[in-house]
């Protein structure tokens, strides 16, 4: 089972060797089936997550429901040729970050709800999240870490409850902790981030087994496996943060005395495949990964889109980018946070920013017509080498050394393959 996967790199990392798996956090269809070619090519388990923002009981951004979203998947690994239990489901973020507005009892029902759906749809890998403050708890006051974690012994209860009516199913493997950027990036310009201390991490992590136990869930603290905390990575607007070892060798001597756990990272889009692997040798085993490919995919269809701007009359082309733009300025809700300055510098912003928040705009009904206008634009002939050597040099030497077709979907999921190569789709064999 897919599950065990996840257990042969903890125990491999336990046992000194840099092993990991990258976290896929996208939902949209490209991504997810360049994931999965990688992964059938390779061999090995595709870890798809997503959040409580993206899928929840009520539809999420995304307007697909837990079950929704596994049948979707699900799906789409069947098209690829992705076997069913090489597809591992994993939940992120679970807890009231939707509803934190909302009385705690209010809050952490529904909260209770959602881990319950997310579990009987077939997610195996649950990260519990109840760090942030809810509509009635003190706003004057940091939230208790005890709380904290007493609520998040009460979801690892309903997913228990769920996972028991479900027979024979894989039980839940967890993780804790929450000590992470923003989803998505930072809303403001970084130029370093305070590393999670390890004296931190052993509290959290002892507080929150005492409330496991409390609630008679002995077993299923035996199945948490990562710990999510700040390596000190991060990426915005117009910034990435680089993995610095030096800072987290406090955070490695930590979780090398601890059995059976290791470190997950979040926003570790956009870092060099050497900080990759060097977060894989610190005990970083989970590396979540999601602008970074939206990012790649919105780069070869703009690509594609010049190319179709060389070959068709105007009244023949998408108008993808712009198309795009509108859809973004119709609903500014998703981008006006991250983007600032003038009118000029949002304009940039809302087309390659490394934030990537032009993600939320692919489902738009005027967007998804004009990119499948450009595909099938494209597909009426190859394209010429000439263009590709202008818009996509790496794909024209893929395709004349007969690695991949000269097809504008073909080039589209090569290039958000090139950042997938860089988290290998399988056991990181890392060098020291």
């Amino acid at each position: 089972m897919s599950i065990e996967f996840l257990d042969e790199i903890v125990r491999g990392q336990k046992q000194g060797e840099p092993r990991g798996l990258a976290s896929i956090c996208s939902s949209h269809p490209f991504v997810l089936k360049a994931a999965m070619q990688r992964a059938v090519r390779a061999g090995t388990v595709l870890l798809v997550e997503s959040t409580c923002n993206q899928v929840n009981q009520f539809g999420g951004y995304t307007g697909m429901t837990p079950a929704d979203f596994a049948v979707y998947v699900r799906n789409l690994a069947d098209q690829v040729g992705l076997a069913q239990e090489k597809t591992l489901l994993g939940g992120d973020h679970l807890g009231p970050s939707v509803w934190q507005a909302e009385p705690a009892g209010i809050a952490m029902q529904k909260s209770l709800e959602l881990v319950h759906a997310y579990v009987r749809a077939g997610y195996v890998k649950i990260h519990l999240d109840a760090s942030m403050k809810l509509g009635d708890d003190d706003p004057a006051l940091p939230l208790d870490v005890e709380l904290s974690a007493r609520r998040a012994a009460s979801l690892a209860e309903a997913a228990e409850q769920a996972h028991a009516s479900l027979g024979a199913a894989p039980s839940p493997h967890y993780v804790i902790g929450s000590e992470v950027p923003i989803p998505g990036g930072a809303q403001t310009h970084e130029d370093r981030l305070q590393v999670t201390a390890a004296e931190d991490v052993g509290h959290t992590i002892e507080v929150t087994r005492a409330a496991f136990l409390h609630q008679k869930l002995g077993r299923a603290w035996e199945r948490v496996q990562a710990v999510v905390v700040q390596p000190g990575v991060e990426f915005g607007d117009d910034f990435v943060l680089d993995y610095q070892p030096e800072a987290a060798a406090g955070l490695v001597r930590f979780i090398e005395t601890q059995p059976g756990m290791v470190f997950e990272a979040h926003s570790t889009d956009y870092q060099t495949g050497a900080n990759l692997r060097r977060l894989i040798r610190d005990h970083f085993a989970i590396l979540k990964v999601g602008p970074a490919l939206t990012f790649a995919m919105r780069e070869a269809i703009f690509a594609l889109a010049w190319m179709e701007d060389e070959l068709f009359p105007a009244s023949e082309r998408s108008g993808l980018i712009v198309a795009l733009d509108e859809a973004m300025l119709r609903d500014p809700r998703h981008w006006q946070k991250y983007y600032h300055g003038s009118a000029q510098e949002q304009a940039f912003g809302r087309k390659y920013s490394l934030s990537d928040r032009s993600r939320y705009y692919w489902p738009d009904v005027q967007v998804r017509a004009a990119l499948t206008k450009l595909l099938a634009n494209l597909s009426s002939r190859p394209l010429p080498l000439a263009l590709l050597s202008q818009y996509a040099p790496e794909q024209l030497s893929r395709i004349r050394d007969c690695k991949i077709e000269n097809n504008a979907e073909t080039i589209l999921l090569d290039h958000i393959d090139r950042v997938l190569q860089d988290y290998q789709m399988e056991p990181f064999i890392g060098q020291k």
